[in-house]
C-alpha cells in the first residue's frame, strides 16, 4: 500500500519514472506532475538544483523530501530532522546517493534494486555539478 511521502511505498513503475526524471527526462517529469505524483516531480527538480521546487515541497507538506535533498549533500541539520521525524529510509537513501557502500549494500541485501539505481543516478548527477553557494541549506 502506497503511503504518500514514504518513498519506499511507491509502486516500482512510479519509482522508475522518478529515477528517470532525476536523470533529466522532462517527459517523465511532466508525466509525474500530471498523473498524481507532483511531489516526486518536485523532488526530481529539487535534486537537480531547483530551489523553488524545494520550497514547494515544504509548502505542500513534503518537508521530508526537501530534507532528503539536503541530506544528499550531507547537510547535518537535514539528517537530524529526518531522524527526528522517523524517515530512516530516506537517510539510508541519502547515504547511498553519496556512494556510501554500507548503505548501497543495505538496499542490495533487501533486493531493493530500484533504490540502488536511483542512488547511483543521484550520485552521478550530483558529482557532475559544481557547488552552488546560492542553494539554501535545509
Amino acid at each position: 500500500m502506497m503511503k504518500r511521502g514514504r518513498l519506499e511505498t511507491y509502486p516500482i513503475k512510479i519509482l522508475l519514472a522518478f529515477t528517470e526524471a532525476v536523470g533529466g527526462n522532462e517527459d517523465l517529469f511532466e508525466w509525474l506532475l500530471k498523473n498524481g505524483f507532483p511531489e516526486l516531480a518536485l523532488l526530481s527538480k529539487s535534486i537537480r538544483g531547483g530551489d523553488e521546487s524545494n520550497k514547494l515541497l515544504i509548502q505542500q507538506n513534503f518537508a521530508q523530501f526537501a530534507a532528503f535533498d539536503a541530506a544528499i549533500h550531507g547537510d547535518p541539520n537535514a539528517i537530524i530532522w529526518l531522524k527526528r521525524h522517523h524517515f530512516i529510509f530516506l537517510i539510508r537513501l541519502a547515504d547511498a546517493s553519496r556512494g556510501t557502500q554500507v548503505a548501497l549494500d543495505w538496499f542490495e541485501k533487501r533486493d531493493l534494486k530500484i533504490f540502488v539505481v536511483l542512488a547511483k543516478k543521484i550520485k552521478s548527477f550530483v558529482d557532475s555539478q559544481t557547488f552552488d553557494v546560492h542553494k539554501s541549506p535545509f
